[in-house]
Order: structure tokens, then sequence, then C-alpha cells
């Protein structure tokens, strides 16, 4: 059978001009043999023609005719009512189990120093808390306040965490060592983004030794194809879900569930949802939501001409200014058509990298370092499919209390743990003060996710009282 299985890929891969992948087929074990069908049986080759020509179109098209977004919900400048009313029907739909939440998960923390995935990063708060811990207190403080709102014993809201190759068993052994940080391991399922082929710029895949191809990571845009193969869609829809909140773990402020985005995103009877944030100046490296060619889109900062960046409105107001922060809504009924028409309709994007590989005409299969960009690796983006949603919903909330990236490493001056530990500290002072609670002395304030999920419920605890800071409010029964 190995044979047969071995004539039938050959031809496959000879007929679209991979047969060089077959180099040292012959010089191998049985076991690496093996190895190597498996892991070309997982290659849509036939596909992969038109879809590196597309790629190749879309790069080499660039540019479009871009224009504000017509239509803007915004928590910032709606009345109160308003909000509480979105507010209250996003809390309603997760109190009857309809809503779950994607977390991207993929990255490793490299940037910041670790090895280790990404969410497993303390940033330095006094609870020294992971990224993962605090986002799971969050969601188990949002299951209580949905079940109280529901008159209902208890809420589960599943959550379903999209890591790579590389975070995949970290991940999953860190969640169980922490004991799923308080929340039911039936709820919690990983699942694996996927990986394409690398390249060279004609095509031809690159081998990574005699008996595997080199792969990448296909973007976050890869999660659309991974939630079909890997049953995400198919539990979901088994689970009774239709709703879902998708964000990635380096956003320290994340509201994960948010029920005021979900019930905004209900309320417009949209299929997809993108939560932005104000740019903070005109050209700010973010990716921008906007209308490209008519349609709603992410527009990525070196992309748009730095005339429309910098146009203003009658008030004064920029008009290109809802930045894109990877928080996005999606029907499931959406995410199930995207499985089929995403990438059969979304071109891939390009990135030119040094791939190292093994030289084809060496004997033993001998590595090649680059110096230079010698191949192609192609990425999907999360939002490229916007533009094939039949109704689209953004809505704009403050960056203060929405988003703070985790992206670069300890004293960079933009999007570190330090910028994020003091946009958290400023946030959860804003809530004691909001409660009537004031404050003294000089350090970091730190509330628990399982106390608040917002800046509700505070009132009790602090109202009339003065806290010295470093502070750091918690339940009772949590650890010291």
């Amino acid at each position: 059978p190995i044979f047969s299985i071995m004539e039938d890929l050959r031809a496959k891969f000879e007929a679209n001009k991979q047969g060089h992948l077959f180099t040292f087929y012959d010089k191998l074990s049985e076991s690496e043999k093996s190895t190597l069908l498996e892991d070309l049986s997982s290659i849509d080759v036939a596909a992969l023609p038109t879809m590196l020509a597309n790629s190749l179109e879309l790069e080499k098209a660039g540019g479009g005719d871009f224009q504000p977004l017509k239509s803007l919900g915004s928590v910032i400048n709606t009345d109160k009512a308003t909000v509480d009313a979105w507010y209250k029907k996003g809390l309603e739909a997760i109190g009857s189990g309809k809503v779950a939440v994607i977390l991207m998960a993929g990255g490793q923390g490299t940037r910041l120093g670790s090895s280790n995935p990404k969410g497993m990063y303390d940033i330095g708060m006094p609870s020294h808390s992971s990224l993962f811990r605090m986002q799971a207190e969050r969601l188990r403080r949002l299951q209580v306040i949905a079940a109280a709102a529901a008159g209902a014993p208890s809420v589960t809201i599943p959550w379903y965490i999209m890591t790579s190759p590389m975070t995949y068993h970290p991940t999953k052994a860190y969640f169980e060592a922490e004991s799923f940080f308080g929340l039911s391991p039936a709820q919690v399922t990983f699942f694996n983004q996927g990986t394409l082929p690398a390249m060279s710029e004609d095509g031809a895949i690159f081998l990574e030794t005699p008996s595997s191809v080199v792969r990448a990571p296909d973007g976050n845009g890869g999660i659309y194809k991974a939630l079909e193969v890997e049953g995400v869609l198919a539990d979901m829809a088994k689970r009774g879900i239709s709703s879902i909140h998708t964000y990635c773990v380096d956003n320290a402020l994340v509201k994960l569930g948010d029920p005021t985005f979900v019930g905004y995103c209900l309320e417009q009877g949209a299929d997809c949802g993108s939560k932005v944030i104000p740019k903070a100046y005109p050209q700010e490296a973010v990716g921008c939501c906007c209308l490209k060619n008519g349609a709603v889109s992410v527009v990525e900062y070196s992309e748009l001409p730095k005339e429309k960046t910098e146009l203003r409105g009658d008030s004064g107001e920029l008009l290109f200014s809802a930045a894109n922060i990877a928080n996005h809504y999606y029907s499931l009924s959406f995410l199930q058509r995207m499985a089929t028409e995403f990438p059969a309709h979304v071109a891939f994007h390009i990135a030119r990298k040094k791939i190292a590989h093994i030289d084809l005409q060496s004997e033993k299969g001998e590595k090649v370092t680059p110096t230079a960009p010698n191949g192609i690796k192609l990425e999907g983006f999360i939002f490229d499919v916007f533009p094939l949603a039949e109704k689209m919903a953004v809505l704009e909330a403050p960056r203060a209390a929405e988003f703070a990236p985790v992206k670069n490493a300890p004293g960079s001056p933009t999007d570190s743990p330090d910028t994020a530990r003091a946009m958290l500290s400023a946030e959860y002072e804003a809530w004691i003060i909001q409660a009537g609670g004031m404050l003294t002395g000089e350090g970091l304030v730190e509330i628990s996710p399982l106390l608040s999920y917002s800046g509700e419920g505070l009132e009790a605890l602090v109202a009339g009282k003065t806290f010295t800071r470093p502070l750091h409010l918690k339940k009772e029964e949590e650890a010291a």
C-alpha cells in the first residue's frame, strides 16, 4: 500500500511541478518515507499555483479607492441608555448560552525575552498573573454576572484557544498545571492554526529535511479553515452557539466576551464585526478600518496614502481614525461560510524571508542557510474576510479601557509590559474613584478580575474609603 500511495502522490506532485520533493525518497528509511508521504498528503498541491498567483496579483495591485467609514457605532459618543441597552442584549445572549470566545494564542514571547507562549507572560502586576490567568479570571467573572442577570445557577462560556504547532503543547500543559484557572476543563478547547509550505519565488516548495517540507504558520487568517478542520465549528453548533467574540492574547486590557460589543453587533444584525479604537495621531502605525473599493476593510498603515491619514472633518476629527486591534465578532453561520470561502475568494499576503532549506544538488541533503531573502511565506490576515460580510458592524471603544498591547521588550517606550502595566493600573484607579473610593501614595493598583469585570460591583468594597498604593484588591478566598 505504501508504494501505491507514493506513486499516486508522486504523480500528483510532478503534475504540479513539485516532483523535486521526492529527490531523496529512495535513500530514506521506511519510517522517513512514511513521514514524507504523510507530510505531502496534507498539502493541497493542486491549489498552490492559483493561491500563489492570486497572492502575487494582490501584492502587485496595491492601492485602491479609500474612503472613511460611513457607519460607525461608538461607545465614546453614544448616550448611556443606548450603550446600556447594547450591554443588556449581549449579556442576555451570554446568559442563554449562545456566546463563545476564541483566543488567538499562537505567538511565543520571543520579543519579550521568553521562549514560552506569550499568554504565559507575567507583565509585572502585583498579583504576578500571566496574561492567560487574567483573561481566564475575567471570563469567570463574566459568567457570574451573566448568571445573575439570567437568574440562572450558572452560565458557561466556551473558550476556544487557537495555538500554533510551537505553542500547543506548552499552552495545554500550563492550563492543566494551573487547574484551568478555576474554569471547567470541559469548556476550554485547544486547537491548532494551520501551516502552509514555504516556497521559492517561482513556487517550488522547499525541503526542511529530506523527509519533510519547510512550513510556516498560515497567519491569523488561517483561523477560518482551522475552525473547520479541527472540529471547532461542529462543536459550537452542537453547543448551540450563535455569536463568537475573537481576540488576541497580547492585549492586557481585553474584555473577552464583551457584552456591549456582542450586543451592538446583534442589534445591527451583523454577521461580522470589528471593535476599533481612535488613532492616537494621524501617522500611528496601526491598521485602519475604512472603506476600500466600497467594502469595509482593514488597510495597513503603509498602504493608506499620507494625505488620507491626515484628512479631518468639520469638527477637526480624523476621518481615517478607526484603528484595528484584532478584536472581532462573528455569527456562527458566517464562520461556517468562511471555512469554505477563505482562501478560495481571498488572496494571501506575501512575506519575503530568508528560508533555510535542503540543497537538492547535495548528495546527503545538506542545509543551505541564505544571507538574503530567497523565498516566500504566505499569510492570511483575519480581517481579509471583512469584504465578504453581508452586514459588517464597527464599534469604536475608548483606548484607555480597551487596548494595552504587550508586544515589545521590557523598557520599550510603546506596547511593552511597562506601558501595559501603567494602563491597567490607571484603569483600576479609575474604577475605584468611580465607585467612591480614594487613593494616596505611589505605586501600582490592581483589582482582581474575580472582583470586577469592568468596574461593576465595587461600591460596597471601596465607597468612602481611602486606599494606599501599591494596592491589590482581591477576593478573600484568593491566595495571598
